[in-house]
């Protein structure tokens, strides 16, 4: 699949089959996070693999009550330092690096951006001085979702200046 075929076909994922994703795919995926580009390449970012069921179920009331984030094989938590400007560009770009990466290997997974932050840094033992951008959820999809519609480029695009 290019490039294009992969971002056009991605979903968010919220319905996963009960299967674990095997340890070579979810070490691809973290090797995709990996390779992302930071500012001034500082790759200032923290990746928890929360696999545990657990701490999975806590991170479900953390995240107002989102079941699905408990039925996911793995949920990542993308942690920031906010000392640094660019955190949260460059962490975005990581994850998305992770959801492209996933669909690559026939997996699905959906952006969690609500959610307690100081909750998930409890159950997570996430230093204060940290941030948690998002969570992300990753699994065997059990559900294909059709397609939202999009805007039409000339609504969203200008150039030169602001039309």
């Amino acid at each position: 699949m290019g490039v294009f075929d992969t971002i056009k076909d991605r979903r968010s994922i919220r319905t996963y089959k009960d299967e674990r994703i095997p340890k070579d795919k979810l070490e691809k995926l973290l090797e995709a996070a990996r390779l992302a580009p930071s500012a001034g390449n500082r790759q200032n970012w923290k990746f928890i693999v929360v696999e545990n069921e657990q701490i999975k179920n806590k991170l479900v009331t953390a995240s107002n009550n989102q079941a699905f984030v408990g039925t996911a094989s793995h949920v990542i938590a993308g942690i920031g330092d906010s000392a640094q400007k660019w955190h949260q560009v460059d962490l975005s770009i990581a994850l998305e690096h992770i959801v492209l990466e996933a669909l690559e290997l026939g997996l699905g997974t959906c952006w969690i951006g609500a959610f307690n932050e100081e909750e998930v840094k409890k159950i997570l033992k996430i230093p204060q001085d940290k941030k948690v951008v998002a969570l992300l959820t990753v699994g065997v999809s059990a559900e294909s979702p059709a397609a939202k519609s999009r805007k039409a480029l000339k609504e969203i695009v200008a150039y030169n200046e602001y039309t």
